[in-house]
């Protein structure tokens, strides 16, 4: 027997904002059934889990004991400025003068997530 991973769940403050944050990182649409206000909010990916997020009362406080992994199809610099563009905040920089590394950044309700090099990138480099 196995599992499905169905969903990755966020808890926030605000479901549909942080959904609307994502639906945007991703370029796929928060669920039709969702409006604002709601106390949970989808963005359903095609090619893997969703993003679901489930208002709760507490704010966040540590970091994040999981996070999300990026590769975009552009290039990693490129990405990441789109993604300050949006709202996110850079949290740490792990680029190396070589290439290879990732950038720390943070959605707007402070959830670290990383962003990678592109696929053009990781060709590049081998």
């Amino acid at each position: 027997m196995t599992s499905l991973v169905r969903h990755i769940t966020v808890d926030c403050k605000d479901a549909y904002a942080l959904a609307g944050f994502w639906s945007q990182v991703t370029g796929h649409p928060i669920s039709d059934d969702d409006e604002p206000g709601d106390p949970e909010a989808l963005v359903a990916l095609p090619d893997g889990p969703g993003l679901l997020f489930i208002q709760v009362p507490e704010g966040k406080t540590v970091k994040n004991r999981v996070h999300l992994d990026l590769q975009p199809d552009t290039t990693r610099d490129a990405e990441v400025e789109r993604l300050l563009g949006l709202g996110a905040t850079q949290v740490a920089d792990h680029r190396r003068p070589d290439g290879t590394g990732w950038v720390v950044l943070a959605d707007p309700e402070g959830n670290e997530f990383c962003v990678e090099r592109g696929t053009a990138e990781r060709s590049a480099q081998s």
